[in-house]
Parts: C-alpha cells; sequence; structure tokens
C-alpha cells in the first residue's frame, strides 16, 4: 500500500491535542501527528478556526473508521482524501 495521509479535524486546539496524545495511547503512532490551525474560509474571528490533526502512515497500517471514531469523541472528523 502507497503512503498514506490521515486529516483528523477538530474543533478546537484542546480536542486537537488531546487526539494527538491519544493517537499514540491508542494507535501506536509513534511520529508525532502534525496540528494545524485552519482558519474557514472568510473568517477573521480566530474562535471560528478548525484544528487538523494530521497522521502519516506510511504503511497504511491504522483503520480509517477506528480513527474517525477517535476524532467523534471530541466532536471532530475524519476528513476524507
Amino acid at each position: 500500500m502507497s503512503d498514506v495521509r490521515h486529516v483528523l479535524v477538530l474543533p478546537d486546539r484542546d480536542s486537537a491535542e488531546e487526539v494527538a496524545e491519544a493517537l499514540a495511547e491508542r494507535f501506536g503512532v509513534m511520529e508525532e501527528p502534525q496540528l494545524v490551525r485552519d482558519a474557514l474560509a472568510g473568517e477573521d474571528d480566530a474562535e471560528d478556526a478548525q484544528w487538523l490533526v494530521v497522521v502519516e502512515d506510511p504503511k497504511g497500517v491504522h483503520d480509517p473508521a477506528k480513527l474517525d471514531a477517535l476524532a467523534d469523541e471530541y466532536e471532530g472528523w475524519l476528513e476524507a482524501e
């Protein structure tokens, strides 16, 4: 399987940080996920920013359904590639 990148979308930074920690605990993700602030189109208010947790999965071993379930626990979702 080719390189896979999973992008989890979370409502705020705290949720994104908690999900990043949970990825290591639950999924054994060794490489630190990348946290990215994603301002919503046309929004200037920082409160309207979403946070992305980017997980590199070069061997394609992480189950997208389980990643989506994790994000859902924090009112987020797994972005479809």
